[in-house]
This record gives C-alpha cells, structure tokens and sequence, in this order.
C-alpha cells in the first residue's frame, strides 16, 4: 500500500494530465502574441521532458494533499494515515520531491514533506470496502494568491464575479498562469475553501452537473481571460484554462466564497485500495 501511494505521488508529479496537456496546448494553438506563445511552448516543453525522463515537471513539487474516500468496511482503514505519512517521506527520497515542510517557529525545514499537520489529510467517511485516494500536491506560489471572502446575502453570485476577477486581477502573473480555479460557495468559511481546494480534482472542462452553477463557470472563464493577464502574466488570450465551483448550503447571514488558485501544473492522481489489496492508479 505504501508503495502504491509513491507510485501515485510520482504520477502526479511528473505527468500533468492529458485533460490539461490539451487545454494548454490549445491555449497555444489560438494565441496571437508572441511572448506568451513562447512561455506556452516553454510549458510544454517542461511537460514533456518530465514524462520522458520522470522527473518533476516543476521544481516547486507543492504540499502534498490527500483527500480519502474511506470504505467503513475496508480492512486497511487503520492502516492509510500511516501509509500516507511514510509514502510521502519515501517520496521525497525517491522520486525526489523537494522538502516543502517548515516549521512556523523555527524555520526549520523537517527535510521530508512531513511535520505538523502535512501531509495535509481530509476524510470522507463512506459505505463499502475500497478506499479511494486523490493526491493533489500544491504548489506555494499559487496557494499564496487563493483567498477568502465573506460576502453579504445581497451581494450574492454577481459579488462572487467580483471577488474571484479582482482577486486574479491583482495577482497578476504570481501563481504562474494559467490557472485552474477553484471556487467554493457555501457552508462556512473553512469550508468554502475545502470545497475550492476538492474542486480542483475534476478535469478540465468539466462542468458543475448543475446547469446553472455550470453556466457561471463559464461566464467567469470568459471574464478572466479577457483580463489579458496570460501566460505567466506577460500578456496574451489565456489567463485561465477552466473555472470550477462547488455549493453548499450557507447561514442566512452570510454568503462565504473560497478561492484556490492552481499554477499550470495542475497535478493530480487517484489510487483505489480493494478489500483484497489490489490498488488501481490513474489520472
């Protein structure tokens, strides 16, 4: 099991997702300015390389975040938090991964991606006997632009717009755009930001099943690529490659909008553990 994680650790880190690969290539297919042709072509010359050789597409190989999928049955169920924590130093070793942990007090830096509360762990307790795990390792540069907001109810969706484009608007070229954006509405303020962070694991282009929360995606898609921040933030068509937006129920008082902002390299993995210990990894 610890293997398997490595293995699915080393998929996120050194092959971004066919869905995004095309989003990106795409972006450089349609592109009229110069520059941000060639920061696109730069890109995708780091994709490649990474998958040919294994590497790390992108030095910066983020925090490593687990969402877990629990069966209540699963005979490992005790066993994947020490799992994670073990297969997350084993990485750093072998794939490598550069150590991201450090200590708010110290400064010092743990040396393995592990330390006080990281890897990042969030559980979903479910019915059945397989485990289902979503790596998603994120890097610094873009976590440092994603936000919070708490909205009034009367500001509503058109103070979503609002925040979400200003917020891009002012980070400009930081989080190494184009960006994937996740977008939370509802619940409270941790979790809007939960539901931001867990909506960066569907793939690009893929829409809210609800058709008016899908609807807005897109019209916040459009709005930010017309910003004309682009690639890397020196101009250009693609500022964004997709806009995602999870709900949930709010208090009446309030109206709370989670940002996160993803960089270009929009890693992810998934494993699946069967009752029997076969594991399944894919993107």
């Amino acid at each position: 099991m610890i293997g398997a994680i490595v293995e699915a650790i080393r998929l996120a880190v050194t092959r971004i997702p066919d869905d995004v690969v095309s989003a990106l290539k795409k972006a450089y297919e349609r592109e009229e300015n110069g520059v941000a042709r060639f920061n696109l072509e730069n890109i995708l010359r780091a994709i490649e390389i990474g998958k040919a050789e294994a590497i790390p597409v992108c030095q910066d190989t983020g925090t490593l975040t687990f969402f877990v999928k629990a069966g209540l049955d699963s005979p490992f169920l005790g066993e994947i938090e020490r799992a994670i924590v073990e297969a997350t130093r084993l990485a750093t070793k072998e794939i490598p991964l550069r150590p991201n942990a450090v200590d708010v007090l110290t400064g010092k830096n743990s040396g393995d991606n592990t330390g006080r509360g990281v890897p990042v762990i969030h559980w979903e307790l479910t019915e059945g006997d397989e485990i289902e795990i979503a790596v998603l390792p994120k890097g610094g540069g873009s976590e440092n632009c994603s936000a919070l907001a708490m909205l009034t109810p009367g500001e509503g969706w058109e103070g979503v717009k609002r925040f979400v484009v200003e917020r891009v608007k002012a980070c400009g070229g930081r989080p190494c755009s184009p960006v994937v954006l996740g977008i939370g509405v509802g619940g409270g303020a941790d979790y809007s930001l939960l539901l931001a962070k867990k909506a960066l694991l569907r793939r690009v282009g893929e829409r809210n099943p609800d058709e008016r929360i899908a609807e807005i995606e897109g019209e916040l898609l459009e709005e930010i690529n017309a910003l004309g921040i682009g690639p890397m933030g020196m101009g250009g068509r693609t500022t964004a490659l997709d806009v995602k937006i999870e709900v949930a129920h709010r208090h009446p008082a309030s109206f709370p909008v989670g940002l996160i902002v993803q960089c270009w390299a929009n890693r992810r993995a998934f494993l699946r553990i069967k009752p029997d210990g076969r594991v399944d990894i894919w993107q």
